[in-house]
């Protein structure tokens, strides 16, 4: 069943993606890639019990599914989901129907990418597979051929590709230390790496890790390396955006996550915890700065994705049950609720034909429905109960208070306050300050881009007021497996 399950998973989004470019019809396109998600969804959900019952590999053991991986691949389903309803209201507004069924398989691909890197059990092998989701999203970013999408794509590529290689660099001395302890040839496995690391050099384990951070952490968007990220999140199409910011993000803090489960236990575990944390607070504090200040609506959004993939690092590298549990819930309520986010800003690009947050004024009177959702969506990632982020930020928190760093979990509060201050403001201005009289575009297909944005905020309510047992069980195993116990 597990086997059939995961050719589904694969199948699915590259027949979506193969058929568009056959078909040529950008209708059928739409919902060949409508229908392959809903089938990823569904086999997601399935793939994650089988997961936590059992650890399975396939294919001459290159494709693995641990409970690790199969939970990014349920919030990637999800992203997925959502972004294939919604791209069906919104790129009919561009009004490029001969290009679309390009878009769709493009879409498509982007997503078998990214829920191919999360089984990737050779560490060479997701590397390509984490490579493969740029090239395919480079030509997702510049997608609607304007000079700033253009300049955002370019940028996107050569930075994330430049980390990419310290990446590639630091899996080689990976692969070379280990050579000391399994010999001079072997296979390149997560649980080779994670046997041998004990015993390989420390200061070579050290240098081979803060590589691999940089690298991956470079496409997760972590500061300083996330100078790509507000370009391509701001010039993609929302629906990339979505994608981008809830699924790419995800798939890439798999790396660092499996990385740091590689060395801990070893004599540079501490370090390599505390370099985590320094990343996630760095960028914490920084995107914090930016979103004060900041003037462009989708940029806003951007930000707010460096400032939250802080707080995943910060999960990850406080440790401890409460550590992990709180970084994979916040993945998860990070992805409904970006998705939710971008939805929302591309519905108020598209009517106001701005992307400047002072030119968009009195949205509850343009979208009172969605406008609704989006300004609860704002609530919700500033932080602010009864929303399931502030439950995920508040156990991380936990987790900082009670380990050694509880520098960084007073630094996390200070800024928590800021970003919620800051965030709403922006959104007091859009929705309760008189401005500029601006000509109001009415748009067809709103159901299409409703649907998706109450599904992710329905689950954002339930979440914030309820955390249901089964995960926080789901969240121990894959603590178990991750940190091996380490407080």
């Amino acid at each position: 069943m597990a086997q059939h399950l995961m050719l589904s998973l694969f199948l699915a989004p590259l027949a979506a993606g193969v058929l568009s470019l056959i078909v040529r019809r950008p209708r059928a396109s739409e919902y060949l890639t409508v229908l392959a998600a809903l089938i990823d969804l569904v086999a997601s959900i399935l793939l994650l019990h089988v997961a936590l019952q059992r650890r399975l590999t396939f294919w001459h053991h290159y494709i693995l599914l641990d409970n690790l991986g199969a939970w990014v691949i349920l919030c990637v389903s999800i992203v997925y989901t959502l972004a294939s309803i919604y791209a069906v209201g919104y790129m009919r507004l561009l009004h490029e129907d001969e290009r679309l069924p390009l878009f769709y398989a493009l879409f498509s691909g982007f997503a078998f990418t990214m829920l191919g890197a999360c089984v990737m059990n050779n560490v060479g092998v997701f590397w390509i597979a984490i490579e493969l989701t740029t090239l395919i999203s480079t030509f997702l970013v510049g997608f609607e051929r304007e000079a700033e999408s253009t300049e955002a794509a370019w940028k996107y590529i050569v930075v994330v590709s430049a980390g990419i290689s310290l990446a590639l660099l630091g899996t080689v001395l990976f692969y070379w230390g280990g050579s000391y302890v399994l010999g001079p040839s072997y296979a390149m496995t997560w649980d080779a790496l994670h046997g041998s690391a004990s015993q390989v050099y420390p200061p070579l384990l050290t240098v081979s890790f803060l590589l691999v951070l940089v690298g991956y952490g470079t496409k997760a968007g972590l500061a300083p390396m996330h100078t790509w990220l507000p370009d391509a999140h701001s010039e993609s199409p929302a629906p990339v955006s979505a994608m981008l910011s809830g699924a790419l993000l995800n798939a890439s803090m798999l790396g660092i996550a499996r990385f740091l489960g590689v060395v801990n236990g070893t004599s540079v575990s501490r370090f390599a915890h505390s370099a985590v944390v320094g990343f996630g607070i760095f960028s914490f504090v920084l995107a914090t700065l930016f979103i004060v200040r900041q003037t462009g609506i989708k940029r806003l959004m951007a930000y707010s994705s460096v400032e939250h993939i802080g707080v995943q690092a910060l999960g990850l590298g406080f440790g401890g049950a409460l550590g992990v549990a709180g970084a994979l819930y916040h993945m998860l309520n990070h992805s409904l609720n970006k998705s939710l986010m971008f939805f929302g800003a591309g519905n108020a690009m598209r009517a106001y034909q701005t992307k400047e947050i002072p030119m968009i004024r009195n949205v509850l009177r343009v979208s009172p429905v969605t406008g609704t959702l989006w300004l609860l969506g704002a609530v919700g990632i500033a932080g602010a109960p009864p929303f399931a982020l502030f439950l995920s930020e508040f156990t991380i928190l936990r987790a900082g208070i009670a380990g050694r760093y509880r520098w960084a979990a007073i630094a996390f509060v200070i800024f928590l306050i800021v970003v919620f201050i800051s965030f709403l403001s922006h959104f007091r201005n859009m929705y309760f300050v008189a401005g500029p009289e601006t000509e109001i575009r009415r748009m067809p297909g709103v159901l299409w881009r409703a649907i998706p944005m109450w599904l992710a905020f329905l689950p954002l309510l339930v979440l914030g007021l309820w955390w249901p047992r089964g995960l926080w069980n789901a969240f121990m195993q894959i603590y178990a497996g991750l940190m091996g116990g380490t407080p």
